[in-house]
């Protein structure tokens, strides 16, 4: 693909990377027709079909579904926990490629206050530090089982204003991909940011997505929709 300006340069905003050619799949209400949207962000070794599937737990009438999906089902190659640059150029090309599913999210002229962002486990990793690299006011951020990108010892300074937004992050205490430590670095990232933070431990579940998790999805998308 020709990736260059108008004026025959090459264009450092255009994302040449590993997922630069994956789909965005979307589902629900047109964008122009929609009164909110919510972009949904598949794990690792998952499809973004089935993040469509799951928003069946929590839709309803009115919303635009969108769901971006990774080069061979995976947004980095290493741990979140690895150093950043071990999941360079993916993690680059991973947040270019949500930032795409984002405008296709406010393609129909929805502001990011009706925008809901969830992902779940690398998915989650993904939308936390796409959102703490750019803060904004968006309708929600739910990560489920997730986390901030980075080594042990990394220093989160993110600032910005997210104005109150919505943030959700629920994790078990014996999950073996994401550490309670690292949930609990990432909900003092957002509480920084002026995030409304609801954080749920959970006892014993391991790595997956609970119902309080879908109760809350439901309830965040009724707000967001009225």
């Amino acid at each position: 693909m020709n990736r260059r300006t108008p004026n025959g340069d090459e264009d450092p905003n255009i994302d040449a990377g590993p997922h630069a050619e994956q789909p965005i799949r979307t589902a629900g209400a047109s964008p122009e027709d929609a009164d909110a949207a919510v972009v949904l962000v598949h794990g690792r070794g998952a499809r973004a079909d089935g993040m469509l599937q799951f928003a069946r737990e929590f839709g309803r009438e009115g919303l635009h579904y969108v769901a971006p999906q990774a080069q061979r089902g995976t947004w980095y190659p290493n741990r979140f926990l690895a150093p950043i640059e071990r999941n360079q150029p993916h993690l680059d090309s991973a947040l270019a490629h949500l930032r795409r599913a984002v405008e296709e999210a406010q393609s129909g002229g929805l502001p990011t206050e009706r925008v809901v962002l969830v992902g779940f486990s690398q998915g989650a990793c993904l939308v936390s530090e796409f959102v703490a690299r750019e803060p904004k006011r968006y309708g929600g951020l739910v990560l489920l089982s997730g986390g901030l990108i980075g080594e042990e010892g990394t220093e989160f300074d993110h600032t910005g204003d997210v104005e109150r937004m919505p943030f959700f992050l629920g994790v078990s205490d014996d999950d073996p991909h994401i550490p309670m430590s690292r949930a609990e670095e990432t909900v003092a990232v957002f509480e920084r940011l002026n995030a409304d933070v609801r954080f749920d431990r959970y006892e014993g579940r391991g790595h997956g997505i609970f119902e309080e998790e879908i109760a809350y999805l439901d309830d965040l998308v009724a707000s967001v929709v009225g």
